[in-house]
């Protein structure tokens, strides 16, 4: 009788991130179920249920415009939509970076019993925020027809601009699920750290009023670049200009390729660390 074996040959290995992502495909049946499972456990015990979705950012925008539209008289024309713009991306972000740690982190009884593609967490928490943001979208659009703004051809770029938000905020997952799987005390220093980086982000203030010699700092911060990406063709009815464009895809690029390369690399240890 004759017996085939395979033989491995450890020089011919694929790199761990391309064995990474061949698995996220073979599993994605099992991704679907983690996004319906956390859509299905928030929207459980809610009374409002998907509303809240919608009425979460406008209620906020209601207040943010408030106050600061009368106390700091920001002299912007329909700023309640450009509050709201601003909250649809920060949301998203916000919500992929701390879902991917508290997923890895609250899944160590999975990664000890079965393997799973270790990814999968960031990914589903993507996912989840993605659908959250279809939906808050409903309300932003709704809100510019209702105040009478004109929704001009430039806004078929923004799904290029989720696009480049959405590898961004999974690459940022993947380096905050890797440190949190070695440093519990990650998740609490992250919320202080999304705090800072909100308000170091033009969510409800124009970037105009920044002093000239602060400006560049704040340049430095990536969510700049893609939100204004995402912004831009719906409140200033305009394409963003190539710099902004080649600043937004390289930073999003680079990010994620940067927090594949390190997750993957101690991918092997997660299930001995959470």
């Amino acid at each position: 009788m004759q017996i085939n074996e395979k033989v491995y040959d450890s020089a011919n290995l694929r790199h761990p991130l391309i064995e990474e992502l061949l698995a996220v495909i073979k599993y994605r049946n099992l991704i679907l179920q983690f996004i319906s499972r956390s859509l299905k456990t928030r929207y459980k015990r809610s009374v409002l249920g998907v509303v809240w979705t919608l009425l979460n950012p406008i209620l906020t925008m209601i207040i943010l415009t408030l106050v600061f539209s009368n106390i700091f008289r920001f002299d912007i024309e329909y700023y309640a939509i450009y509050i709201l713009s601003g909250l649809v991306v920060w949301n998203f972000f916000s919500s992929t970076t701390q879902g991917s740690m508290s997923d890895m982190i609250w899944s160590g009884d999975l990664l000890h019993r079965i393997y799973v593609p270790k990814s999968v967490f960031a990914i589903s928490a993507v996912g989840t925020a993605l659908v959250n943001m279809s939906i808050s979208l409903i309300p932003l659009f709704g809100i510019s027809l209702i105040l009478g703004m004109r929704l001009n051809f430039s806004i078929v770029v923004m799904p290029v601009a989720m696009l480049f938000l959405i590898i961004f905020a999974l690459g940022v997952g993947l380096l905050l699920s890797t440190a949190a799987a070695y440093f519990s005390d990650v998740l609490p220093v992250y919320d202080v750290i999304l705090t800072m980086w909100m308000y170091a982000t033009p969510i409800i203030y124009p970037f105009e009023i920044l002093p000239d010699w602060v400006q560049p700092v704040f340049k430095l911060n990536p969510l700049l670049h893609l939100l204004t990406l995402f912004r831009a063709p719906l409140f200033e009815g305009v394409i963003p200009d190539w710099q902004t464009w080649v600043i937004g895809a390289s930073v999003s690029l680079v990010v994620f390729i940067c927090g594949g390369l390190i997750f993957t690399a101690k991918s092997n240890e997660y299930a001995y660390r959470v």
